[in-house]
């Protein structure tokens, strides 16, 4: 099965200070994390959906080379426009199924994105790695389920296909890393144990 991965990174990250996508992560950025981390084998390209700064993301995130960025012009219109065009660039690039990993999940495991992968290529039309009963990223969407996720109301995004479709859902068993995401400044400085240092968050 061909898959393609896709980042979304097109938030303006407002609760943060700026793009979660040029948020620092040891040496690198969560964008550049992020894509290393999909680079599996299995995955035969990976495209990331940039949005607001996407000037800046694209010159300061230090994306790999062979990282494909897909601008949303829309990018508050919702989560769902950054899936769709990266469903988009997936088709284009021949994919049979796509996962789709946020940017703000940095700390997602190798281990966690094979389980979606094996699943895809066991036929699973949607895998998702799970913890504690909770879903978790990065979701795999097999090319049967493009449809759905197309025609989902911009409000609910993916979370309405995995809530009208629930017998297409296979729940994988693997590490919290899968549940982790930043959505504010505390967030970010626990996850990284930066507290009562100064913080370098996206400026």
């Amino acid at each position: 099965m061909r898959v393609v991965a896709v980042v979304l990174a097109a938030g303006a990250g407002r609760r943060i200070g700026g793009p979660k996508a040029l948020l620092p992560i040891g040496e690198t950025t969560f964008l550049a994390h992020v894509a290393r981390g999909l680079e599996r084998p299995g995955v035969a390209a990976v495209v990331a959906v940039i949005g607001h700064g996407a000037r800046r993301v694209e010159a300061e995130a230090g994306v790999p080379p062979g990282v494909a960025l897909v601008v949303n012009p829309r990018p508050d219109d919702g989560m769902l426009g950054s899936v769709i065009l990266g469903l988009e660039a997936a088709e284009a690039r021949g994919a049979e199924a796509v996962l789709l990993h946020p940017v703000d999940h940095p700390f997602v495991s190798p281990a966690a994105t094979d389980l979606v992968l094996a699943a895809l290529a066991a036929g699973a039309r949607i895998a998702v790695p799970s913890y504690g009963g909770r879903r978790g990223h990065p979701g795999g969407f097999a090319r049967a389920t493009w449809a759905a996720l197309r025609e989902a109301p911009p409000r609910l995004g993916v979370r309405a296909v995995l809530t009208r479709h629930p017998d297409w859902v296979v729940h994988l068993p693997a590490d919290e890393g899968c549940l982790s995401g930043i959505d504010t400044r505390e967030d970010y400085e626990r996850r990284l144990g930066l507290l009562g240092k100064s913080w370098r968050g996206a400026r």
